[in-house]
């Protein structure tokens, strides 16, 4: 069945594209939820006329994000965690830790852009992938340091009175 997209669809097409997809998939879940049309002659001219402004928006938009992209790549993060001796860390460095710490910076991250296959389980520099606009992506930098203990006041010697 060939359906024009309405809608940018994951692992299908994007916006404008006249794809073909199993008839169930199309009947049952893109044109009932709005995302893509019946491909037909009136719907193609209109789709035509939509493809011409939206050539120029999505330029537009991604010279927009180039910007956010360099900033992006020039980020390093660095989370301090708790360490065994052997340099095991307590817990991990995740998707959502890394949303923070950018959020803190300024940068308007969605946590699902953030590609990070598992959490970070060790110490050292990593490389973190964001996708910030369709085939666009930034690398930052992440750091994952030992946390420093504090000086205990119980290794002190009492002082003699």
């Amino acid at each position: 069945m060939k359906v024009i997209l309405k809608h940018d669809v994951e692992n299908v097409g994007r916006k404008g594209d006249v794809v073909n997809v199993a008839p169930g998939y199309g009947r049952n879940y893109l044109i009932p939820r709005k995302l893509a049309l019946e491909v037909t002659s009136s719907n193609l001219k209109m789709v035509e006329i939509e493809r011409a402004s939206l050539k120029k928006k999505v330029e537009q938009e991604r010279l927009s994000f180039q910007d956010t992209i360099q900033k992006l790549n020039q980020v390093t993060l660095t989370f301090n965690r708790k360490t065994t001796e052997k340099d095991h860390i307590f817990g991990s460095v995740t998707a959502a830790d890394i949303k923070e710490a950018l959020d803190a910076r300024g940068f308007a991250v969605d946590k699902k852009r953030i590609i990070l296959p598992e959490p970070l389980k060790r110490l050292g520099n990593h490389k973190v992938t964001i996708k910030v606009y369709h085939d666009d992506k930034a690398e930052i930098q992440v750091a994952v340091v030992a946390e420093e203990a504090p000086a205990e006041e119980a290794d002190k010697a009492p002082a003699e009175v």
